[in-house]
């Protein structure tokens, strides 16, 4: 398979790339800075320096032509201001999804958030609520496209090793914390799963084995 990852040198990507990389897939990933490419190559992937926050649609349908799926799993990440919020976990996906459109490419996942869609509580901080109604937006922009688009609402995440058994279903399926290792092995299945497309999945850590969470989709 053929995999472009926007956002490639995140944490769940890295891992995405030397899961795909390792049964012998080819992975471009995207990146805003140069200096993460050593990063990239080390999991597999070949490195892509393409800044979506600055980059045109013809320069990104032009980097994911000839993919046969795309990931998105680009944030602005810890320390980001409300402003990169939505210029990164909005208005990239939505440039991401455009390029899928014009490049022809129909697989699309988006790496999004529990509690996206959702109105911030009460009392939330700033930054979090920006967060989480960024997530929200890029979720509605990708569901209204003609594309085979998959929506992935992970859990808190962590960094404990990969437990292979998760809880996977349309929301809502409660608060829990999931794997980074497990993410990255969810989408894997996800991506080989054909059928499993037009659906907004929550995942946390369960007792169902991946290959069978994914299965009964």
């Amino acid at each position: 398979m053929n995999v472009v990852i926007a956002g490639g040198h995140g944490q769940i990507a890295l891992r995405l790339a030397r899961l795909l990389a390792a049964r012998g897939d080819t992975v471009l990933s995207l990146i805003r800075n140069p200096d993460h490419a050593g990063d990239v190559r080390a999991a597999g992937a070949g490195p892509v320096v393409c800044d979506l926050e600055q980059a045109g649609l013809d320069e990104v349908a032009a980097e994911v032509t000839g993919a046969e799926a795309i990931v998105f799993a680009a944030g602005a990440g810890p320390g980001s201001g409300a402003g990169r919020k939505d210029s990164v976990d909005r208005a990239a996906s939505v440039l991401v999804a455009d390029a899928a459109e014009r490049a022809g490419v129909r697989r699309l996942l988006q790496v999004s958030a529990m509690g996206a869609g959702e109105p911030p509580r009460a009392g939330t901080d700033e930054v979090w609520a920006a967060y989480v109604r960024a997530k929200g937006a890029a979720e509605e922009d990708l569901r209204a496209r003609d594309l085979d688009w998959l929506i992935l609402r992970p859990g808190r995440l962590t960094d404990d090793p990969g437990t292979g058994r998760v809880r996977l279903a349309e929301p809502p399926i409660g608060r829990g914390e999931v794997t980074r290792d497990d993410v990255a092995a969810v989408i894997v299945a996800l991506l080989d799963a054909p059928g499993a497309r037009h659906r907004t999945l929550d995942l946390i850590n369960g007792g169902t084995p991946i290959a069978d969470a994914v299965a009964v989709l």
